[in-house]
């Protein structure tokens, strides 16, 4: 294989920086055996939000440097809380070690080991946050419960990659609680767990979920591989799942099997946590999912229909993040910086299969479907910020841009690789379909891309051009160009082509559909965005406000509270009420707000009604999108089981 000049001086340099780590040799005899590490996690105060850990690393006489893992597989940034590590002390033969950070890296920690020793006892504390946002350094306990995640309470020791790292890991729990996890396990007695032997990379990329209130349903019995919803709550009624929900998850199973066609993982634990006190979010393992949501999620039809799809996605990861993976995000350890520039792949492709997933597993009705897809097409079409930043730079900027305020993001932009590679993906889809005649779809994508064997756990890495590549193998086209163009397009207007070829097309009435009603519903808004071109928060603070739409052109901004509508006490429905008498009346609406104290009534000369986003059929062209979502797999029979 002929190399280029380029990739020839990275592999020089690869050898450079390995032969400088520790226990490395260019004489593979001569190199040292990776480290078997032992982490015994004391989770008994959990409810107290601190765990206590103790570890054992090998090491001899000599400098040691150790990595608290910085840069979160998932989680696209260096997130690894590291703030919340407290107590560490490092000893040797019942001797303290004295330790010192990195002035250029937060997470390094040098030491050095006395002669005579064999390993270095590290002992440390992780105290649990209680802030209800961010990923897996949000909340992760109440009293009843807790997400253990394995990076919170480890460390490793430099120079080997952390898939050859060994760790026996050791689990005690609160009497009377419960586990779910993807981690084998080798011993189980009296709330503590020992686990079989794994890699850092599977230790860390298989949280545990634990509590009083704690059930398991397994969704494909007397099939291999099994696959599991372990469920837990702050109360027993919070895991009511009802039949039908339980057999749409059945579904789910069913219908990855008729995208994909093959699985890469042992088993599957869906680990779903149902409370109030702790963050939500999803974030995907191989072999599991950190699921975490409304604590009624099951018995409010409102909260299940907005979370519908949180599975889904999570699920979709386990092919498409975690077996194929690209190349900037597929790092040897922790403290590698990750790139995310095909993140529009990663999450827009998750995005996008994940719904369809939803809605082909009967989470979603079609008409659900379609009223998910016409809000996000919606909002992206009113974005301002796509005349400046392209999808790309989203997707580089991803580091930077998650957990980026809601204030000013319509010009902003935040994390758009989601929500726009639905559109770009959809587009992908149905053009597969016109220039196949109806004989290809970007399921043969999926079967080609992520497809068989059937393996365990494993990472394949990939490029912008195997992805073209790959695409090219199920139908023939230019679609570098065309991938290209749609990331480093600069609008105006989101790209709506995917809907139109699909045979739908994206209008506006005064009719709110059931799916915004729910969601507005469940997380407490008020969004007249298509008509006043801003949303509010259940106190009536504006929350964004987009550049040349009413409000905004009346001199609202974020931050700025809603107190009176037309003279009237502000409420959603006296807002709402207001919006439509205006309409053809000629007179503005009125809106009284506080700015930092001050007070004042800003005028907005709107007069065209409510607008909400919904899609509608094009007869002129064939109805792709309802083929497109429609169940590929044989509905699954079964009911509910402990």
């Amino acid at each position: 294989m002929r190399l280029s000049r380029s990739i020839r001086w990275q592999l020089v340099l690869a050898v450079l920086v390995l032969a400088c780590a520790p226990g490395w040799s260019s004489n593979p005899l001569a190199r040292k055996a990776p480290p078997t590490i032992t982490v015994a996690l004391d989770a008994t105060d959990a409810p107290r939000k601190i765990l206590h850990a103790r570890l054992v690393i090998p090491a001899g006489p000599g400098a040691l440097t150790l990595y608290y893992p910085k840069w979160l597989p998932g989680e696209h940034g260096p997130t690894g809380p590291i703030v919340n590590l407290a107590g560490l002390k490092l000893s040797a033969g019942g001797r303290e070690i004295p330790w010192r950070r990195d002035l250029d890296d937060m997470y390094t920690f040098h030491c050095q080991v006395p002669k005579g020793a064999t390993s270095v006892e590290v002992a440390l504390d992780f105290l649990l946050p209680d802030a209800t946002s961010g990923f897996s350094s949000g909340a992760s306990a109440s009293s009843e419960l807790a997400v253990i995640n394995w990076n919170q309470v480890v460390l490793y020791p430099a120079g080997w990659p952390a898939a050859e790292l060994t760790y026996v890991a050791s689990l005690q729990l609160p009497p009377g609680w419960k586990f779910g996890t993807a981690l084998p396990v080798a011993k189980e007695e009296s709330y503590a767990i020992e686990f079989q032997p794994a890699s850092l990379v599977t230790l860390i990329d298989s949280p545990v979920i634990a509590g009083a209130h704690f059930r398991e349903i397994a969704l494909s019995p007397g099939q291999e591989p099994q696959h599991f919803l372990d469920l837990v709550a702050d109360a027993d009624a919070d895991l009511a799942i009802t039949p039908q929900q339980e057999a749409d998850y059945r579904q789910l199973v069913a219908e990855t099997g008729a995208l994909f066609g093959a699985r890469h993982y042992r088993d599957y634990h869906f680990l779903y946590t149902l409370s109030q006190y702790t963050a939500h979010f999803g974030l995907e393992h191989h072999e599991s999912s950190d699921d975490r949501t409304f604590e009624r999620v099951f018995l409010d039809s409102d909260e299940f229909k907005v979370s519908a799809g949180l599975l889904p996605h999570e699920f979709t990861h386990s092919w498409n993040g975690k077996f194929r993976r690209p190349a900037g995000l597929a790092t040897p350890d922790y403290q590698q910086p990750m790139k995310g520039e095909l993140l529009w792949v990663y999450e827009g492709l998750t995005q996008y299969l994940g719904n369809l997933l939803t809605a082909r597993s009967g989470l979603y009705t079609p008409e659900e479907y379609r009223d998910h897809l016409a809000s996000l097409a919606a909002y992206l079409d009113h974005e301002p910020g796509r005349t400046w930043r392209n999808l790309q730079d989203t997707a580089d900027a991803a580091q930077v841009l998650y957990g980026s305020p809601a204030a000013w993001e319509s010009w902003r932009r935040s994390t758009d690789f989601y929500d726009e590679s639905v559109l770009i993906w959809l587009d992908v889809d149905t053009t597969i379909r016109r220039e196949s005649h109806g004989q290809k779809s970007l399921d043969d994508f999926c079967h080609l891309f992520h497809g068989a064997p059937s393996t365990g756990p494993e990472v394949k890495p990939y490029s912008f051009d195997d992805v073209a590549a790959g695409l090219n193998r199920v139908v023939p086209y230019d679609w570098k160009s065309f991938l290209r163009e749609r990331l480093e397009s600069h609008g105006p207007g989101a790209p709506l082509g995917g809907i139109g070829a699909s045979g739908w097309r994206l209008v506006y009435t005064d009719q709110m559909s059931p799916l915004q009603g729910a969601a507005e519903r469940v997380r407490h808004f008020t969004d007249v965005q298509y008509s006043l071109g801003f949303w509010l928060n259940r106190e009536g603070v504006l929350g964004d406000v987009i550049p040349g739409m009413p409000g905004a052109q009346a001199g609202l901004a974020p931050g700025m509270k809603v107190v009176a509508v037309n003279s009237r006490q502000y409420s959603p429905a006296v807002l709402h009420e207001a919006i439509r008498a205006a309409k053809g009346s000629g007179q503005p609406i009125e809106l009284l707000a506080v700015n930092d104290g001050y007070y004042k009534t800003f005028r907005l000369d709107y007069h065209e009604g409510e607008k909400y986003p919904h899609l509608v059929r094009d007869e002129s062209k064939p109805d792709l999108l309802s083929d497109i979502i429609k169940p590929h797999a044989e509905r699954v029979a079964g009911g509910a089981q402990q």
